[in-house]
């Protein structure tokens, strides 16, 4: 009875933690070390890798409460571009996005997951947005038709993002069963389920097929496209 009750504590501790639901041991904290790859055409620029996104997800985990680390983000928007172009946040959590440009900027998103507009407003403002759903946001400026961000937002705290030589560290991740997410945006996303022991795992080889990518034009916030005599010119 007493190893049962042992077992149950550790498990809601977990829970509360991370939504997960498999048997993990806090005591057991590994890294989960890998090399990413995007395979491309031998035409065009070559992918950012530093713009993937890495992370674990438990076998039934339900969606929680961002942590204070996950909890808040930040996009600036400097000579006409979101930086970073790619952001993480937990489930729930905000994004600012600050206009740190001398001129006004419209943040908006027709996201399926979660729409938002945050109206045209000049720099030294700040505005924020929250991310409900877990899933990838594609986040644009109605004004400046080549201004793209992309916000993902993780049911987890076990997010990273890959080095500019592909290498990927997930820190200080429990012993057990998870569901490893690697997302770009040139290509599908990658998921596979591993098993991390409590020395963690250094061994994981990813290669996304971006072959297949093509960029293309999006329209402003009303689904129309962007009017060329004024585009990008304020």
């Amino acid at each position: 009875m007493t190893a049962r009750l042992g077992f149950a504590a550790r498990c809601w501790v977990i829970t509360l933690v991370t939504g997960c639901t498999v048997p993990a041991r806090l005591d057991a904290q590994g890294a989960v070390r890998g090399q990413l790859r995007v395979i491309e055409t031998a035409t065009g620029s070559s992918a950012i890798l530093t713009d993937a996104v890495i992370y674990l997800e438990a076998d039934g985990e339900r969606a929680s409460a961002p942590t204070s680390a996950t909890a808040k983000a930040s996009v600036g928007m400097r000579r006409r571009e979101f930086v970073p172009r790619v952001q993480t946040i937990g489930i729930g959590g905000a994004v600012a996005f600050p206009n740190q440009d001398p001129y006004s900027h419209n943040v908006f998103s027709n996201s399926a997951l979660g729409a938002f507009d945050l109206g045209l407003y000049r720099t030294g403002k700040n505005r924020a947005a929250t991310f409900p759903k877990a899933g990838v946001y594609a986040i644009y400026c109605n004004i400046h038709a080549r201004m793209v961000s992309y916000v993902v937002a993780v049911p987890t705290p076990y997010v990273s993002r890959a080095q500019s030589s592909g290498t990927f560290t997930v820190s200080g991740v429990p012993a057990g069963t998870w569901r490893l997410h690697v997302w770009h945006e040139r290509a599908p996303e990658h998921v596979e389920t591993i098993r991390v022991p409590a020395a963690g795992l250094s061994d994981i080889v990813v290669a996304l097929d971006g072959r297949g990518y093509v960029p293309k034009p999006h329209t402003n916030k009303f689904g129309q496209p962007y009017a060329t005599s004024r585009a990008d010119r304020y």
